[in-house]
């Protein structure tokens, strides 16, 4: 009995401890779009070429509903103890990576990393979190957007003080952070359930067509607001550093602004999700963002900046309410359920980026831009349809 009441307490120390393993983690995962435009002259690839990039980090992700199930059965927190310094050794070697198909290996190494992290942590946030499981990941989702704030400068900086050639130097702090990880996480589990459960693969395929129309509304919101995140994510140092004519440090900034920015909005959208409703909040948002983004593509230079911050908060807002719909559903296998969510999530990230980067070539990221607000208003039927059912 008080193991159970504890479990419905807010575990704020061990929550925070898994954001910051978040944030550790993805500040080398974000280091591939600032870096873009620096391999793109390096190589003297085209803006469609350089996004299969974004494909292939993110095909390991088509593996998540196995490594869900291997993680119902396993210590996956040991997962997110060793992911961090993967992902830093090959993160931190694009700089010297000699060609285009190294820089591929590289990060398709990442994307293996990337998804054995990604999978089980949220679970280890909604058990730790009781009741508040919005505000958990918002926790959550707040280590990661403050990583692809901080990512970017350091990677800058970097590159700034050793050349492209030196971010292999940025190694020994990802191995370090594993390191500490170890002892800081050995101990945390993610559920006393799943230790000793026996996942049937019959059980989890009937779990899985329980929740199939759910899934399926989280596929369509997902897909149409995937071409304005992912294109600002992966395309918006390049947009200011070739279209716009900005320095690297400017394009690169605002992209630490913006990310900044999506801190905020993750933090905050939990919380608020927890007291107005999952659904409400995604609505808001849903309305909101693409008229944000008609106003920052008219904008310029540091009026630009002010929209992109406004944009940055409603972009990434939707984060961990989605998350936290998925943990408040799936009650059978919450590692495998989340897992098929950040294939979801992951995948129509990656078609994206392709979408956008080809766009971008034939039409100019600026129009890109404009096609992918008016693509994002495609989201709010599926929020509709969502708090009708």
């Amino acid at each position: 009995m008080k193991e159970e009441q504890t479990s419905k307490k807010f575990q704020s120390g061990n929550v925070i401890l898994i954001a910051a393993s978040h944030m550790l983690h993805d500040i080398y995962s974000s280091f591939l779009a600032p870096l873009r435009p620096l391999l793109i002259e390096k190589f003297g690839v085209s803006l469609a070429l350089a996004s299969i990039w974004d494909l292939i980090m993110r095909i390991p992700w088509f593996l998540n509903p196995l490594i869900g199930i291997i993680a119902e059965k396993t210590a996956a927190r040991y997962f997110v103890i060793v992911a961090p310094a993967i992902t830093a050794i090959a993160m931190s070697l694009l700089g010297i990576a000699p060609s285009f198909t190294i820089i591929c290996v590289l990060l398709f190494t990442m994307g293996i990393s990337s998804a054995v992290f990604h999978v089980p942590s949220p679970t280890m946030v909604k058990r730790l979190s009781g009741k508040q499981t919005g505000r958990g990941m918002s926790y959550y989702m707040f280590g990661g957007e403050l990583a692809r704030t901080a990512g970017p400068l350091i990677i800058t900086a970097s590159v700034s003080y050793w050349g492209l050639a030196g971010t292999w130097k940025l190694i020994p702090f990802g191995l370090t952070a594993s390191f500490i990880l170890f002892f800081k996480l050995k101990n945390i589990k993610i559920s006393n359930e799943i230790k000793n459960k026996k996942s049937e693969k019959g059980e989890i395929l009937l779990a899985l067509k329980k929740y199939l129309p759910f899934f399926s509304v989280l596929i369509g919101f997902t897909i149409f607001r995937a071409v304005m995140k992912s294109s600002l994510t992966a395309f918006l140092p390049t947009f200011f550093y070739s279209e716009r004519g900005e320095t690297l440090w400017f394009a690169n900034s605002a992209l630490a602004v913006f990310q900044l920015a999506g801190a905020a909005g993750t933090i905050l959208s939990g919380s608020i999700s927890d007291r107005i409703g999952r659904v409400n909040t995604l609505l808001i948002i849903s309305i909101i963002s693409p008229f944000i983004m008609l106003l920052f593509i008219q904008s310029q230079n540091w009026l630009s900046l002010v929209f992109l911050i406004i944009l940055g908060f409603f972009v990434f807002a939707p984060g961990p309410v989605l998350i936290a719909l998925v943990q408040d559903r799936s009650k059978e296998f919450p590692v495998f359920m989340n897992s098929i969510y950040m294939t979801v999530n992951f995948v129509s990230a990656a078609l994206a980026v392709f979408f956008a980067g080809a766009m971008g070539d034939w039409l100019g990221l600026e129009k890109t831009y404009f096609i992918a607000s008016i693509l994002a208003l495609g989201a709010i039927p599926f929020v509709l349809w969502l708090k009708k059912k």
